[in-house]
């Protein structure tokens, strides 16, 4: 009896199964409704952004795309739930940097861990942030900021989403930069930390653009400096900080990604199907008239940016002697 000969025959069917199996899955996919979980309140950045193109992915791809809001430890709640989730596609997550590489560094303990989790779609967008003040403060730029600050040491507050958020994190930065003794007033989510920069509770604060143009709009706050490398289509006559405070740049992104073990013919139609959807000229200038600037490049691509936001990170948080809230 010859069973040698039998064995490349049963391997190249074994490959066989299993390259089938995956064309399968690339062409029954989806064929239910898929829950993208979002660990972060409504009307935050990631939110805005996602909504709409959510909308796009689910008439492209033939199924109803809900989003459920899972806000808590600053994202930690939701994106645990989101590792825990079955590997199928049917479960998918919308995040922000923070989540993944800002958070990791602060926790000595959290539920998941941001590379090896999950598994990369895409980045979605930049997100452009300004730093943002009271009508009411003296100050009308980043430089003013930092001259009265450093003219009343201590007496300047700012206020964020909470310990490790972006909104923290951006102004840490600015604060290393600059060396302007600001004081952090955490709050528990950014919408709150608005309301309060408005009210003249707190005179300053970084925030996502999205979150605050309608209210630079009604005049409810004043723009100090927008925090990217270049100024804002959006505020073409607002400086950037880099053009006062030298070397500063902050940005955030938001990014789709799946539980770890997603089938690769999923994670590739599906994005497949966000590139198609962001070729849209409408939906991109609808997003892009809210502040975000899109570089969809792939699961790779945002693979390495995780990696070299986890290393920035680490950095800042251990140099601003960051801790949780």
């Amino acid at each position: 009896m010859q069973i040698k000969p039998l064995l490349p025959h049963i391997l190249i069917s074994i490959c066989t199964i299993f390259w089938a199996g995956s064309i399968s899955a690339q062409n029954s996919y989806p064929n239910r409704t898929i829950q993208t979980i979002m660990p972060l309140q409504a009307g935050s950045g990631v939110d805005i952004l996602m909504r709409p193109i959510a909308q796009r992915m689910s008439e492209s791809l033939g199924q109803a795309i809900t989003i459920e809001n899972i806000p808590g430890g600053a994202g930690l709640i939701g994106a645990a739930k989101i590792a825990q989730s079955p590997a199928d596609g049917y479960v998918l997550g919308a995040f922000n940097d923070s989540i993944l590489t800002m958070l990791p560094n602060l926790y000595k303990k959290i539920d998941y861990d941001p590379v090896q989790s999950f598994s990369p779609i895409s980045e979605v967008a930049a997100i452009t942030f300004v730093l943002v003040a009271n009508p009411s403060f003296p100050g009308n730029t980043a430089a003013d900021l930092v001259r009265i600050a450093k003219e009343k040491p201590g007496k300047i507050d700012y206020a964020s989403g909470g310990n490790g958020s972006p909104q923290h994190i951006g102004m840490e930065i600015f604060r290393q930069y600059t060396g302007a003794p600001i004081v952090h007033i955490p709050y528990r989510g950014a919408a709150a930390a608005v309301t309060d920069v408005m009210a003249g509770q707190v005179p300053v604060m970084i925030s996502a653009l999205s979150v605050v143009l309608p209210h630079i709009r009604a005049g409810k706050l004043k723009v100090l400096g927008v925090a990217s490398k270049t100024r804002s289509p959006l505020l073409p006559n607002i400086p950037t900080i880099n053009e006062s405070v030298k070397g500063y740049e902050f940005s955030t992104w938001g990014a789709l990604l799946a539980p770890k073990g997603t089938p690769s013919a999923v994670i590739e139609k599906l994005n497949e199907s966000l590139a198609l959807v962001l070729k849209d000229t409408k939906l991109r200038e609808q997003l892009i008239q809210q502040g975000f600037e899109f570089v969809p490049l792939g699961p790779d691509h945002l693979k390495d940016m995780i990696a070299q936001g986890l290393a920035r990170m680490k950095k800042v948080i251990k140099d601003g002697g960051i801790q949780p809230d």
